[in-house]
């Protein structure tokens, strides 16, 4: 058997070896109360390759700032991933943890539906995932979750001025951050674990 032979030989059986998959860019939609505080948490998470702040939920299309609330939408932040570095369990887990998920009524300070916590999945399977890790976070807290999980409707983009807001006015978001008790909460309803998977607590 010729050396030329042989290197042919291998240079087709690795033109026929399966190629690995390429990661694709997927899509998480959660509600966590103030968007500004979920974007800062979620553009942490490595992986993480954008976030956007907006409006999701409610019956009007092109909601604002302004009448999003009295139309039934929630604020929340829509976060593009890289699935071969973080998937959607990790998000998941950085979710829960950020959130106080008892409360029905708002997320600290911030009172009423348009500050509620809610998981929009994209696809049977975030769906079937968020479900199962619903019910490990009640019997975690042994308590009721009020955190809803849906199919995504439309996700509407906020205001340019809602984009980065932690990095475009970092005094005011960390006076905000600290005066309505975020962080404070979330040590009282999950302990040690608040804050889980969030580099930098």
């Amino acid at each position: 058997m010729s050396k030329a032979f042989i290197a042919a030989w291998i240079a087709i059986a690795a033109l026929s070896a399966p190629m690995p998959a390429l990661a694709a860019k997927q899509t998480a939609i959660f509600a966590g109360g103030c968007f500004w505080c979920v974007e800062s948490d979620f553009d942490k998470i490595a992986g993480v390759t954008s976030t956007t702040s907006g409006y999701i939920g409610g019956s009007t299309e092109n909601p604002t700032y302004k009448d999003h609330t009295a139309a039934g939408h929630r604020e929340a932040v829509r976060i593009e991933f890289d699935d071969s570095v973080v998937g959607y369990d990790k998000l998941l887990d950085v979710f829960w943890h950020s959130v106080d998920p008892t409360d029905g009524g708002g997320q600290f300070c911030d009172r009423g539906e348009s500050y509620a916590t809610a998981i929009y999945a994209v696809g049977d399977d975030q769906a079937a995932l968020a479900e199962s890790t619903k019910a490990a976070v009640a019997v975690a807290l042994g308590k009721p979750v009020a955190t809803p999980i849906a199919a995504a409707p439309a996700f509407w983009p906020a205001e340019d001025y809602h984009q980065d807001y932690y990095q475009k006015n970092p005094v005011r978001y960390k006076y905000y951050r600290y005066s309505c008790g975020r962080d404070q909460r979330l040590e009282q309803v999950w302990g040690e674990a608040a804050h889980q998977g969030i580099p930098g607590y």
